[in-house]
């Protein structure tokens, strides 16, 4: 099921990437983007930076290797409260 999820993800990812151009047309800009990526290409490359983000966890569900990136992410932060 995390196979079928993955390459769902994977098309939504690549579709982003590619259509951020429309996607910016449809939703407009976002100010956060606007402010800290750039002046005028900052709504595009955060969409971009999204459909990326997208693509990768999709990558990680279909090769299985979500849950072990998760912990490794998440172990910094449970390692104090873990007791000793």
């Amino acid at each position: 099921m995390q196979f079928i999820f993955g390459l769902i993800g994977l098309a939504i990812g690549v579709g982003i990437v590619i259509k951020s151009e429309s996607i910016l047309n449809t939703f407009g800009r976002i100010e956060f983007f606007e402010h800290y990526l750039g002046v005028e290409g900052g709504s595009r490359l955060g969409y971009k930076l999204f459909g990326v983000l997208v693509i990768f966890i999709a990558i990680l569900l279909i090769t299985g290797m979500f849950n072990g990136f998760m912990m490794w992410a998440v172990s910094p932060l449970t390692q104090f409260s873990q007791t000793q």
